[in-house]
């Protein structure tokens, strides 16, 4: 069942995409965003509050409150209804589509009563919106290209998502009596940015407890297919999960295949034909003919296998006796290799890497001594200073920076006093956290020439700087590429933020030569951010991975706007993970002494 909160930060946050669509006044709308961001992220459940209780939200102020409280009495919000009926469904759909907006898709809605993403797709290609103001020679290739951004994005999961209902379901699982083990598989323990489907799987000697479990979850809203060794539900929120019941004798070379990927697994059954066995989700076995082996396993969720359990492994096994399957590691050594991790499994060289004993030391989630890119409610965070300070201490960090916006986002209302005020507020906080070293920082804008908000002589009073694109997401590949490597060459710029400006399924990367700005990030010593946020994930996995083949330095940091995304890095250590990054890579996985010669990029250039 959806969380009442995750219920009411959906109607908020379209009443905010209303307001805009509508002409709305920009300032009012960002604020129900922001209330939208509070309510869905309070750890409490919202049901039992009154218009009093719900102001004490941090970023919920009395109007909003009563339009929350509205709701949970009578189930309506007569404000958002009104807006609603002003504006038909498609055309909300359509500001969803990358590089579209809500000026945009109201635009088109009154001048060619364009209606659908459908419509909007049609019209593109019939040429109708040559002469619609604002939509240049380029706009239609970029639109019908963000059409299919958000196609491919439907029926997948975020990864935040994912892991929140796989950790759910597996601690349900495996709270059942009989259950020996329970783990989550698939592209989500490889951490992909997002998911198809969540792979669960579990040892028993009794499958039918673990199945019914399942089925009986109260968030459970379909079952799909129900058996002895599989079942698939589909949940409220529409994500599907498999259940698979294996012997725990079995375990290791399932939780192998299931995990795949495809590639991974295809290769390693290939050497396993090459030395005289075959490697199941059964386990790893002699074969008197090694020729018939079979190397097509995907280790990803299979259909139409729900045949009867016992004569598949009986098959598997016809040709010789089981060698291994109890633990991954068994049956990875019996194969010459070491064990490798999860998110290197993708056929990216990491078995050649395995059998030259060349596979790296991963960074992990407990290698970040602190955070670099944080926010508070001085521009569009939702928590204080203090709470994001304490927060952050808890975690254990030995740093922490604060980087709220700088002016040139105007929406945030940044000025020098506001931000000098802080920096002074800071220091006195300071005495309190003497194991945590504090930061004050700013996360600049990156301008369409490169420049940044203040000048050199105010830069200079900051302990780090982040710049990143906040806007002219739609400049040409020249104007994108020179702003970023000139951003890069500025000495007081220590980080690169969320360099593509993505949002996973909502907006496309802006159009870079990303090697240019790798090369240049290299060649001045400035870092670029692994953004941990899970709607960003920026950059992705494949292009860190190019990044560190010239040098490159990585910040994972959270990008948090309350107190809740102080543990987002856990998401952009998969990333890290997936692109081989080390300890060495990170900067803030350094000593405070090492990563503050880092920092000084200008006096060391």
């Amino acid at each position: 069942m959806t969380r009442l909160n995750d219920q009411v930060q959906e109607l908020l946050q379209e009443y905010a995409d209303l307001i805009s669509i509508t002409g709305g006044d920009a300032f009012r709308a960002r604020a129900y965003e922001k209330a939208a961001r509070a309510v869905g992220g309070y750890p409490e459940d919202v049901a039992g509050l009154d218009a009093k209780g719900l102001q004490q939200i941090p970023g919920v102020g009395k109007s909003t409150a009563e339009k929350v409280a509205q709701y949970l009495t009578t189930g309506r919000m007569e404000a958002l209804e009104t807006l609603r009926a002003a504006i038909p469904p498609g055309v909300r759909e359509m500001m969803a589509v990358p590089s579209m907006g809500p000026k945009r898709a109201l635009a088109l809605y009154q001048d060619l009563g364009i209606a659908s993403v459908g419509e909007l797709a049609d019209a593109i290609r019939a040429d109708r919106l040559s002469g619609v103001a604002g939509f240049g020679e380029r706009s239609g290739e970029k639109i019908l290209h963000g059409i299919e951004l958000m196609r491919q994005s439907g029926g997948l999961t975020l990864l935040d998502a994912a892991t929140e209902q796989a950790e759910q379901i597996v601690a349900a699982i495996a709270a059942v009596p009989g259950c020996t083990r329970c783990a989550y598989a698939g592209s989500l323990r490889r951490m992909r940015e997002t998911v198809g489907d969540i792979d669960v799987l579990a040892t028993a000697e009794d499958s039918a407890p673990l199945m019914a479990a399942l089925t009986e979850l109260p968030y459970v809203a379909e079952v799909i297919v129900r058996g002895p060794t599989k079942t698939s539900v589909r949940t409220a929120k529409g994500i599907q999960v498999d259940l698979r019941v294996v012997p725990e004798e079995d375990w290791g070379a399932a939780l192998l295949y299931f995990t795949g990927s495809k590639a991974h697994n295809i290769k390693l059954r290939t050497m396993a034909v090459r030395t005289g066995l075959k490697l199941s989700e059964y386990g790893l076995f002699e074969v008197a003919n090694a020729g018939n082996g079979d190397s097509s396993g995907n280790g990803e969720s299979t259909e139409g296998e729900e045949t009867t359990q016992e004569a598949e492994r009986s098959a598997s096994g016809a040709n010789g006796a089981k060698v291994v399957s109890a633990t991954e590691e068994e049956v990875y050594a019996a194969l010459g290799l070491p064990w490798i991790a999860p998110p290197l499994r993708e056929d990216r060289g990491e078995i050649e890497a395995a059998l030259r004993r060349e596979l790296p030391e991963l960074v992990t989630e407990a290698d970040l001594r602190g955070d670099l890119h944080t926010h508070t409610d001085l521009t569009d965070g939702l928590a204080g200073l203090e709470e994001m300070i304490d927060t952050a201490a808890a975690r254990g960090y030995a740093y922490y920076a604060v980087t709220d916006h700088a002016p040139d986002l105007v929406m945030q209302r940044m000025t020098d006093e506001k931000m000098l005020a802080q920096r002074e507020q800071l220091r006195e906080l300071a005495g309190r956290h003497r194991k945590m070293r504090l930061l004050h920082g700013t996360e600049l804008n990156i301008g369409p020439e490169g420049g940044v908000d203040w000048p050199a002589e105010f830069l200079a009073g900051f302990d780090v700087c982040v710049a990143s694109v906040h806007s002219h997401f739609g400049a040409d590949r020249a104007t994108q590429t020179r702003r970023l490597i000139r951003a890069c060459e500025n000495p007081h710029v220590h980080v690169i933020g969320h360099l593509t400006t993505r949002r996973i399924g909502r907006r496309g990367p802006i159009d870079v030569d990303l090697d240019a700005v790798f090369e240049a990030a290299a060649r001045t010593g400035t870092a670029i951010e692994v953004n941990s946020s899970p709607q960003r994930l920026d950059l992705r996995d494949e292009d860190v991975l190019r990044a560190k083949r010239y040098g490159v330095k990585f910040s994972i940091d959270s990008d948090a706007h309350a107190t809740g995304h102080l543990a987002y890095p856990r998401y952009g250590i998969g990333t890290a993970q997936r692109a081989w990054l080390t300890t060495e890579d990170v900067i803030n996985a350094w000593p405070w002494q090492r990563l503050k010669r880092f920092l000084r990029k200008d006096a060391l250039r």
